[in-house]
């Protein structure tokens, strides 16, 4: 298992907590059905990368790269660090390691 991997699965599985997280603090459904999405895709994505499948990886870095467009723009709207400012970083983290093991591959 390489670090793409690891990245894709942590990534989906902070998605998921913060989706729920922001359904009981805001009871934000939005929160919920964006996070359980992206979430669910992440793991897929992570899960079709251990099958040797290499879209599972582009699936991961295309989720990734969203939801750090998504939140970054949050960030400047809102400027709250949490959760947007986490998110974005963690985000950027999780996709420059993702490229990186893509790029290694090739």
């Amino acid at each position: 298992m390489n670090l793409g991997i690891i990245a894709a699965f942590a990534y989906g599985i902070l998605a998921i907590v913060g989706g729920i997280i922001g359904y009981v603090q805001a009871t934000s459904i939005v929160s919920l059905l964006s996070g359980s999405i992206s979430g669910l895709l992440l793991l897929l994505a992570a899960f079709f990368q251990l099958q040797g499948q290499t879209w599972g990886s582009i699936l991961a870095v295309l989720v990734t790269a969203a939801l750090v467009v998504f939140f970054a723009f949050r960030l400047v709207k809102t400027r709250k660090f949490m959760p947007a400012g986490l998110m974005t970083i963690l985000g950027m983290l999780a996709l420059a390691v993702m490229v990186n093991q893509i790029m290694a591959f090739r």
